[in-house]
Order: structure tokens, then sequence, then C-alpha cells
């Protein structure tokens, strides 16, 4: 039990204890029951801390969609029983069928706003109200982009805006991953559970945790149900979920496509400058790696392999890793 809560609850059974004898204690007729007044109160405090138990876990939108369950029983109950079909008969028979009407028609509208609780974005959106009624984009986070990190580097920069929202089953998926016994798994989700910290220490980015309960079983088809319902664009590097989300109709932004996208565009003739790093398939050849991992072999740079030079691009072959540069030498940068 919440250790905060505790102190709460047992306080409100000592209040209704207490309720429940000066109410006998009010009424000379109950002088004698005071104890058994008591006693009452006190049951009747356990029953409604039992029933909070009961409620935990029992989130908002649960709450705001049993709310509009009700409320549209009721009144769909109220117009039936004010309509003409009863009209006339026995007033007891009468009272009867509009008292069973009520009790019928407010639990199956309950339970169908229940049901789909998770598609109840009428009554509270998620998206938060902000300032001036403007609607602020939100990106679904998966796993994958989590423990891919390159998200916080983005997100730093500020060339992601909107709001993140990380829903709940990603959060425990990400632990499961963090405390498997595998040593790869294990590092692959810890690294997940740092870039969720360095991502909740950006100060001016909104990050929000969804508590989501869809119905199915597989994350990725939550992801996209989620994404759908919040009309919201999902961030992921996984092939397949994107494929998925695609063919959902729902926007997916692909960290490999942008890394791709921000690549420099070289051209021939154009002065660069590379760190070469070891030495080529020929003797007198340097090979280095420029910032997109595009390769650079340097002419007559052998020489110069652990410093930085300055070369002039000769020629740009593409290849299946991406590009393969190469350029003369024109001389060693100093620092």
């Amino acid at each position: 039990m919440n250790k905060t809560l505790l102190p709460i609850r047992i306080v409100f059974i000592v209040l209704c204890a207490s309720a429940g004898w000066l109410v006998a204690y009010t009424i000379r007729e109950w002088d004698e029951y005071r104890v058994v007044g008591s006693f009452v109160g006190l049951l009747m405090g356990v029953l409604v801390v039992l029933v909070d138990v009961m409620l935990k876990g029992f989130s908002l939108r649960g709450l705001s969609a049993l709310s509009f369950g009700l409320g549209v029983g009721a009144l769909i109950a109220y117009m039936l029983g004010t309509s003409p079909l009863f009209g006339e008969g026995d007033p007891q028979v009468i009272y009867l069928m509009r008292l069973a009407l009520f009790l019928i028609v407010t639990y199956l509208c309950t339970v169908i706003a229940l049901r789909g609780k998770d598609e109840f974005n009428l009554v509270i959106p998620y998206v938060r109200f902000v300032p001036h009624e403007v609607d602020v984009p939100v990106v679904v986070v998966d796993t994958s982009a989590l423990i891919d990190g390159r998200v916080a580097r983005i997100c730093e920069s500020g060339f992601l805006s909107g709001a993140l929202v990380i829903p709940r089953f990603v959060l425990e998926e990400l632990q499961r991953v963090a405390d498997s016994p595998d040593p790869n798994r294990q590092s692959r989700g810890r690294r997940g559970l740092e870039v969720l910290g360095e991502l909740r220490q950006l100060g001016q980015l909104d990050l929000r945790v969804h508590e989501s309960e869809a119905k199915s079983s597989e994350v990725n088809a939550k992801l996209v149900f989620l994404a759908q319902s919040m009309k919201a664009k999902l961030l992921t590097t996984d092939y397949n979920l994107a494929k998925m989300a695609q063919f959902h109709g729902v926007p997916w932004l692909n960290l490999n496509n942008l890394v791709q996208s921000v690549r420099r565009d070289l051209m021939v003739e154009e002065e660069i400058e590379v760190d070469l790093l070891k030495s080529g398939r020929e003797d007198h050849q340097g090979v280095g790696y420029l910032d997109d991992g595009s390769m650079v072999v340097v002419e007559n740079a052998s020489a110069f392999v652990g410093s930085r030079v300055s070369a002039l691009i000769s020629s740009i072959i593409p290849s299946a890793g991406g590009k393969i540069v190469f350029a003369k030498l024109i001389a060693p940068v100093k620092t």
C-alpha cells in the first residue's frame, strides 16, 4: 500500500467511526446504540477504502468514459421513459419498467464507453490545451528510436518540434529489455533508459507518458493504433513497424532517412578537411571518413596518417555503403 495514502485512509476510517458515534449521540433515542453507530461508521469507512483499493489503476480516461456512458445512458432512458410507450397502464408496472430500462440502458452505455476509452478523445482530449488554443503536433516514439539514441541529439538541436509521446507499454518493454539476462539486449535496454533520461533533462522539450490500454498484445499494433487515435506521427527506426504504419495511413518519421537527407553534397574540385585514420590499398594513400560516414581516399598522404589534412576532391564514386571520395593532398592542417 502506498505510504502516503495509508495514513489518509486510516484517518478517514477513524473519522467515519467518529461520525457514527456522533450520529447516535445527537439522537436521544439512539443513546444506547453509540457503540453500534461507531461500528457501522467503521464498516462504512473500511468499505469505501476497499473500493478505493479495487479502483487502483483506474485512469482519468476511464473515469471520463464512465461518466460519459452514465450520462448518455440516463438521457436515453429518460427519453424512452417519457415517451408515449409508457403513457398508459398500471402505474406500478410502468414504474418498474422505467426502472429496469434505466438500469439496462445505463449499464450498456457505460460498458460500450469503457470498451472504447482508448478512442475516447472527445470528452478529455489527450493533447493538452495550450494558450490561444494552438494545436500541438504530437510524435509517438517507439522502443527502437529510444535505443538508437539519436533522437536525444535531434531534440536538443531543436529540429524536432512538437510533443514527444512515449506510451507506458513502450517504457515497460524497454525495462524488460534492460532486465534481460542477455548482455547485448541488456546493454541496448539500458542505453534506451539513458536516452530517456537525457530527453527528460531537455527543458524545452514537451515530453509526455501516455497511459494506453490498447487490447492488442502486439507492441507494433498498439503503436499504430495509438498514433491513429491521436492523429500523431510515429518516430521509429524499425522497418517493419514503419511499413505497418504506412499501410494504416499513419505518417512515420525514420531517423535513418533523416540522416540520409542531411548528408553533405560534395562536388569535384571542392576543398575538404579530413582526419586520416589508416593507409589505403596503395602505399601512398591515406584513408579517412567524413561526418556522414563517406570514405575519403587521399593520394600521396600515407605519411600523414593520424593527422588532419586538407585535400581537393578529384572524383566521387557511389557505392553500396554510401560514397567513396578520391582527393589530392593539399597540405596538413595545423592544429
